[in-house]
């Protein structure tokens, strides 16, 4: 059976250990706050589900590449930061960050 967008979410933000969390931790250890709107986890579940549709199956795992690429130049940033800084990750942003990527199937099957 496949995962579902609504699986997605739920693997997204409810376990302790989710993904979303994982970043959220990372960063903070480096003095950033980074927060998920709800639009954005629906929409990274969304892209999530389609890819896995459409190119190749490989379940949750897709969330871990989706989530780097969508995060690459934050966690580029970080370093540089001189002072606290928060990042609000939302649905624009996760369709500016990938829309692209995801609607080209022939280039989502090998980044994404």
């Amino acid at each position: 059976n496949s995962l579902t967008q609504e699986d997605f979410v739920k693997i997204l933000s409810q376990p302790r250990n989710a993904l979303s969390k994982q970043y959220q931790a990372l960063l903070a250890s480096e003095g950033v706050s980074l927060r998920f709107t709800d639009g954005a986890i629906d929409r990274i579940a969304g892209m999530a589900f389609d890819v896995n549709q459409e190119v190749e199956n490989i379940g949750a795992r897709r969330l871990h590449t989706i989530m780097s690429n969508l995060l690459t130049d934050i966690l580029f940033e970080v370093p540089d930061l001189t002072h606290e800084q928060e990042f609000e990750i939302t649905e624009a942003f996760v369709e500016e960050k990938l829309g692209n990527m995801v609607q080209q199937k022939d280039l989502s099957q090998y980044i994404l």
